[in-house]
C-alpha cells in the first residue's frame, strides 16, 4: 500500500471514528440534556429501565472509537513528520497541536476518569449501590467536560489546515 492510500486510510478512520465518539457525546447531551441522577432502585434491579437507558447510550464502541481516532491523528502527525512539532506546539502546527492535546486529554478523560467509575455504575465491577451513585455522578460530569472540550478540539483540528493564518 502506497503512502496515498495509507494517508486516504487514516483519514477516513480519523473522520468516522471521531463522528462516532464525539457524536456519542453530542447524542447524550440531546437525550439527557439535565443530569437526572440514578437512584438505588435504578442499580438494584439490573433491569431497571433508567439503568438500561444508561447502559445501552453509554456503553459500547466509542471507547474504541476514541482510540482509533487517536491513533489515526497520530500516525498522520508522524506519517507527515510534524508529530514532535505539532505536540511542542511549534510554529504552523501549534494550532494543529492545541486539537491534538486536546485530544489526548479527552482520551484519558475516557479511559481513566470516566469508564473505571461506569464499569462500576454499570454493575461490572463491584461496588456499593452508595458507591454506584457517586460514580453515576462522576462519570456524568467526565462525559460533559469531553463534550464541551471537543468545541474547540474541532476548531484547532481546522485550524490547522483552514485558518492557520491565525496562528503564524
Amino acid at each position: 500500500m502506497d503512502g496515498a492510500w495509507l494517508d486516504l486510510l487514516a483519514r477516513w478512520l480519523h473522520f468516522i471514528a471521531g463522528v462516532i465518539w464525539v457524536g456519542h457525546n453530542y447524542a447524550s447531551v440531546v437525550q439527557r440534556p439535565a443530569w437526572r441522577p440514578l437512584v438505588a432502585g435504578d442499580l438494584a434491579d439490573a433491569d431497571a429501565p433508567h439503568l438500561r437507558s444508561v447502559i445501552n447510550r453509554e456503553h459500547g464502541t466509542f471507547r474504541w472509537a476514541s482510540v482509533v481516532t487517536w491513533g489515526a491523528g497520530v500516525f498522520m502527525l508522524w506519517q507527515r513528520g510534524w508529530l514532535h512539532d505539532a505536540f511542542m506546539l511549534q510554529g504552523g502546527l501549534a494550532a494543529i497541536g492545541i486539537g491534538a492535546w486536546i485530544g489526548t486529554l479527552m482520551l484519558l478523560n475516557l479511559w481513566f476518569v470516566l469508564w473505571p467509575h461506569q464499569k462500576k455504575v454499570l454493575g461490572l465491577k463491584p461496588a456499593c449501590i452508595e458507591e454506584r451513585l457517586r460514580c453515576a455522578r462522576i462519570t456524568h460530569l467526565s462525559s460533559r467536560t469531553n463534550t464541551m472540550l471537543s468545541i474547540p478540539l474541532l476548531f484547532f483540528m481546522a485550524a490547522g489546515s483552514h485558518g492557520a493564518a491565525l496562528f503564524v
